[in-house]
């Protein structure tokens, strides 16, 4: 599979691009945040402490497994950037 080349601030750019892409599908003031409320709903079934900000890392960490296996899938990086970002505002909010 050929890939175009993209230069990490495309990559970064994407990642903000899928960010705006969701909040218009999910229709919410602030985008698409939905990571307070699963790892809530996670918490309360297994009886962890995660916190938001780790949700995201570990979506962080999903995306670093997923791009190393297999062919190279840029949105893996686009996705990783994104949650690299929500992670940073959700660990303001601690």
């Amino acid at each position: 599979m050929s890939v175009d080349y993209k230069t990490a601030p495309e990559i970064l750019q994407a990642g903000s691009q899928h960010m705006s892409d969701r909040a218009a599908l999910r229709d919410s003031p602030c985008g698409e945040r939905s990571m307070r409320s699963t790892v809530d709903a996670f918490n309360a079934i297994y009886g962890t402490e995660m916190t938001e900000a780790q949700g995201w890392q570990f979506m962080v960490l999903l995306k670093v497994v997923r791009s190393s296996q297999g062919e190279l899938c840029l949105d893996d990086y686009e996705d990783e950037a994104a949650y690299a970002a929500l992670a940073g505002e959700a660990a303001q909010k601690c």
